[in-house]
């Protein structure tokens, strides 16, 4: 019932947005064609890519999966792509209360009030991934989200192999998704190295015969785009007319090491919020579809990182990040509200007391490694609180969503 519920959700966000979608699809067709070219043509395309085309800021495993919609008619493959892409927000969902569920496996969790967490959560969550997957098409944003869903699902089950290479193919997807690679560090110590080497070298396959084939790839990573009024980064003062060279790599940089600081007070599920976050205040641009970061990120918090019934991060992220853009017509205020947000988030999720995994009133510290002999469990094994003595499954779909 609850994935009834939330594809019927996703299906009306889906009608009601796709006859207006596809925003900036157009990237992803070129990039696609590009990519499939080689050397063929005017030598633009292939390895030469970046280098010609700067403005084509997403990743390569983004334009390789574009490239299999081009040989549709133009209408047909961007409602094929956008259908796709709904689907994987769906996707991401329910991995998001498997996560939950094997992370809370045997501290006698209530799984019941569990999906009913993921539900309300999904809700939320749902009409910002459709703003980024039909509205935007933004292919880019989508697999970087996905595989960053995949990560953490690993990291639940303490798989080290598959956690690096999923952050890997996120930030193949789209370089923005270097702030979620402390997810590696929630792993247990003696798996940290085998994560990082398969993640640097999956990462180095995918974009080395990029910077090799033609040293000008690295213009790519200087592109600007302009400061907008409404940006956090105005009100930090920054009035540059667009992007700073500094600008990216403090991204990345702030995002690294928040999410750093999070693994270190035990708040891993906060990782992917903390990265979001260091994205939308620093960022010159506020394009709606940025906020879809945010709402994953809040998912993940609202259902693993703390055990509250209703997830208050998600819902509230959508109203003030998304309902803002409609009712506030200042720029500057719109500005300030996401600089807001940022700061008060932020401040919650690293300092705020929150449960112990398995008590029921201390402060949560570092998070301990599966147990062993559980990784591999079925999650529907956990068990549910004395209430309870039949728990229900975990995540709002079946266990095998694809």
């Amino acid at each position: 019932m609850h994935l009834i519920l939330l594809t019927a959700w996703t299906v009306l966000w889906f009608a009601v947005v796709e006859p207006h979608g596809g925003f900036s699809w157009h990237y992803l067709r070129t990039g696609g064609e590009l990519i499939y070219q080689g050397t063929a043509g005017d030598g633009t395309g292939g390895l030469n890519l970046y280098a010609h085309h700067p403005e084509l800021q997403m990743g390569p495993v983004s334009f390789l999966v574009a490239g299999l919609f081009n040989p549709f008619p133009e209408a047909t493959g961007q409602f094929l792509a956008a259908a796709l892409m709904s689907l994987l927000g769906l996707v991401i969902v329910v991995l998001a209360g498997r996560s939950a569920a094997h992370h809370f496996l045997g501290t006698g969790t209530n799984h019941q009030r569990l999906r009913q967490r993921v539900l309300i959560a999904g809700l939320a969550f749902i009409p910002m991934w459709i703003e980024v997957a039909v509205r935007f098409g933004h292919l880019d944003d989508v697999l970087a989200l996905f595989f960053t869903a995949l990560a953490v699902r690993s990291v639940t089950r303490g798989n080290a192999l598959l956690t690096g290479a999923c952050l890997a193919l996120a930030m193949d997807s789209k370089p923005t998704a270097l702030a979620f690679v402390p997810l590696l560090l929630a792993l247990p110590k003696e798996k940290w190295l085998r994560a990082a080497l398969w993640c640097v070298g999956l990462v180095a396959v995918a974009w080395l015969p990029f910077f090799i084939g033609d040293s000008r790839s690295f213009a790519a990573a200087q592109f600007a785009i302009p400061n907008h009024p409404a940006s956090a980064l105005r009100w930090l003062g920054v009035g540059d007319p667009e992007t700073p060279g500094w600008d990216r790599p403090a991204q990345a940089a702030l995002g690294l090491a928040l999410g750093c600081v999070a693994v270190w007070r035990g708040r891993w599920a906060a990782v992917v919020l903390l990265g979001a976050n260091a994205r939308i205040v620093l960022d010159p641009s506020v394009y709606t579809y940025y906020t879809a970061s945010v709402l994953l990120g809040t998912l993940l918090w609202d259902v693993i990182g703390q055990r509250r019934l209703v997830p208050w991060w998600s819902w509230l992220a959508l109203l003030i990040l998304y309902g803002s853009v409609f009712v506030v017509p200042d720029d500057a205020a719109r500005g300030f509200i996401r600089l807001a947000f940022v700061a008060v988030s932020t401040a919650y999720v690293l300092l705020w007391p929150v449960r112990e995994r398995g008590g029921r009133g201390g402060i949560r510290g570092r998070r301990r490694p599966p147990r062993p002999g559980h990784e591999g469990l079925d999650d529907t094994s956990a068990a549910a609180e004395p209430a309870e003595p039949q728990p229900c499954p975990q995540g709002p779909g079946p266990a095998h969503p694809r």
